[in-house]
């Protein structure tokens, strides 16, 4: 990848807080300064000269994953786009609550990368003698310095995952997270093993960081016995223009639920975007299976195909924040942008090169 071997790659790191770079404190683990002497002392007792130039800036102020919101999203978007043709790649340090839902947004606000962009954390901070913090944070400099890997990631533990595939599985496993519905692109041993075949392929950058609207989007977990009053204040609610309904199965509704139906079709034909996605784990979309899907289409309600509940949501804030036209969303929604889901997955036959943001 690079030519010149004595020239040594760069590599911007962005902090925005997390697990990895804090420390204890009375009220428990809490962002505390210093975190960059903290990283070089780490990297100066190991073998740092193998290791590209990297430099480092933090968000201020500093967040707890559970704390971040759309808009933090469009900021560390912004970061990267800043300094895009400064790196040779980038590294997101982020906390692992939120992780996959940032490393989905960054993927849909960062299209057609010619450079990695990985997102890491841990689930022991640096600070501890005991952590997994030093070798995530190595190995996310090595691929992101010396690896064709033109994509946005998430590392975590030995596996190299497409970032808008991945989901936390694990709340204290330090193999917290997994892509359920596509191979990993790679993993890390001994030796780190990529899978060129599954890697998107370099292309021409279209960095745009979204202007999210807050609430544009909900998500509505369908359970036995969910209150109508919940349903309603979902679907009929003015700021929200798009639903993520988290349903059983391959897409199955409470069919027999007059009244959720009636507010379904009331709030598509009301211009919100409504996307179907399944609420397992492993798992696609596909109207018409059962008879409890089978009327979805008609109704205005389309697949998500077996995109994440990550991805399928931060991609319809994105959406929406690009775009006022429901049916122009409706339809990208259904098209594979950046890896995010299986074409034949859905029940549209777009490809993905005409979708554009």
């Amino acid at each position: 990848m690079y030519a010149n071997k004595s020239i040594k790659p760069r590599v911007l790191v962005i902090h925005t807080g997390g697990t990895i770079g804090m420390q204890p404190s009375e009220n428990g683990y809490t962002s505390v300064d210093g975190f960059e002497e903290l990283v070089r002392e780490k990297l100066d007792q190991s073998v740092h000269d193998t290791l590209p130039e990297f430099d480092l800036v933090e968000l201020d102020p500093l967040l707890d994953s559970a704390n971040l919101s759309p808009e933090s999203w469009s900021t560390i978007a912004s970061k990267v786009i800043e300094h895009y043709a400064q790196y040779d790649g980038f590294i997101v340090l982020h906390g692992t609550d939120t992780m996959a839902y940032s490393a989905s947004a960054l993927s849909f606000q960062l299209r057609g990368l010619s450079k990695p962009v990985i997102v890491t954390g841990s689930q022991i901070p640096l600070y501890e003698l005991r952590n997994d913090a030093l070798d995530n944070l190595i190995t996310a400099l090595i691929i992101a310095g010396f690896h064709p890997v033109p994509e946005v990631c998430i590392y975590f533990n030995g596996r190299l995952l497409r970032g808008n595939r991945s989901r936390k599985i694990k709340a204290t496993g330090l193999d917290a997270f997994d892509s359920p519905n596509y191979p990993w692109l790679g993993q890390v041993g001994i030796h780190i093993e990529l899978h060129s075949g599954l890697i998107r392929p370099a292309g021409t950058p279209q960095l745009a960081a979204a202007n999210y609207q807050p609430g544009a989007v909900a998500m509505l977990p369908i359970y036995p016995g969910l209150p109508q009053s919940v349903i309603k204040a979902t679907l009929t609610d003015k700021q929200i223009r798009g639903v993520i309904i988290q349903s059983y199965g391959v897409g199955n509704l409470p069919n027999h639920d007059k009244e959720l139906m009636k507010l379904l079709e009331g709030a598509g034909k009301a211009g919100k975007v409504l996307v179907n996605l399944s609420s397992c784990l492993q798992a696609q979309v596909l109207h018409g299976t059962y008879a409890t899907s089978a009327g979805l289409d008609k109704i205005g309600i389309v697949s998500g195909g077996n995109m994440t509940p990550e991805a399928a949501y931060s991609k319809l804030h994105t959406l929406l924040a690009n775009s006022t036209n429901s049916e122009h969303v409706t339809a990208l929604m259904q098209q594979d942008l950046c890896g995010e889901l299986d074409q034949s997955s859905t029940s549209s036959s777009h490809s993905a090169s005409s979708g554009s943001i």
